[in-house]
């Protein structure tokens, strides 16, 4: 585990204890606002960045910070990603589902250190499952060593997150992964997601919009554990690169195989 496993996660359950599950389904209409048509935003998740935000600086003081609400006000601080140690903040993943009373969503933090990835942190705070990862260090879940199952079904079973594709390729990509994949609802919760690809209950997802928060910390817990996670064409993801597209998969076979069926969709 990394050194600093203990601490944030002291904090990350402070904030599901007092912030974010006291919300939970008592939101009223007034505290829930749309930062664009589609993506919401709550007080809790304001309150959870604010609390987050200030605990990690104070852990680490010379640590830049990056998060999604933070963000949403200022899009440059995505420039801070670049260099240097930088923590990286969901307060609530999978808001949508939050402030409509449903689960599941998680807060997600991740540590990069010049622009990879070193730790990551994925919490439920419904269930207390906890999720970890550390770069070169393995991948862990409620604090026990965990791997990718060994064994796969003939149709492994994919999530493909569509939401931000085109309507072309959105259409290409189900007729494309149809004869080799049994199609699967996403959780609309990246907290979520990925756990669900290393325990085996889905083998295969595919996202288009790959903003840090969602993505860094379960970038890093796939691939620890054994999975695969990468760009179209291979390459890590990285949290400064604003480049669109992950395949994410329970296996590298699986990562190959889905990369030579579907990636030509994507791949310019």
């Amino acid at each position: 585990m990394h050194a600093l496993y203990q601490p944030v996660l002291d904090i990350i359950e402070k904030a599901s204890r007092d912030i974010v599950l006291p919300y939970y389904q008592n939101l009223k209409s007034h505290q829930i606002n749309e930062k664009t048509p589609g993506d919401l935003v709550t007080v809790a998740d304001k309150l959870s960045e604010e609390f987050i935000a200030g605990a990690l600086a104070a852990l680490l003081p010379d640590a830049k910070i990056v998060g999604e609400e933070a963000f949403a006000a200022d899009e440059t601080v995505l420039d801070q990603l670049v260099d240097g140690r930088v923590w990286i903040i969901d307060p609530i993943d999978g808001t949508g589902n939050y402030a409509s009373g449903n689960p599941p969503f998680g807060i997600m933090i991740a540590l990069a250190e010049q622009n990879e990835t070193v730790a990551g942190w994925l919490f439920d705070p419904l269930t207390g499952r906890t999720c970890h990862a550390a770069k070169n260090g393995g991948a862990w879940m409620n604090g026990q060593r965990i791997a990718v199952p060994e064994n796969f079904p003939e149709r492994p079973i994919a999530a493909l997150a569509t939401g931000f594709m085109t309507g072309e390729e959105r259409d290409a990509l189900v007729a494309a992964a149809s004869p080799h994949y049994e199609i699967v609802d996403i959780p609309r919760c990246a907290a979520e997601q990925y756990p669900r690809l290393v325990e085996g209950t889905n083998h295969l997802s595919i996202f288009h919009r790959t903003l840090p928060w969602d993505h860094a910390s379960g970038v890093l817990f796939l691939n620890e554990a054994g999975g695969k996670c990468a760009r179209w064409d291979g390459s890590h993801y990285r949290p400064a690169d604003r480049t669109k597209g992950l395949l994410g998969a329970s296996s590298p076979k699986l990562w190959d195989e889905a990369a030579e069926q579907l990636g030509k969709i994507f791949r310019l």
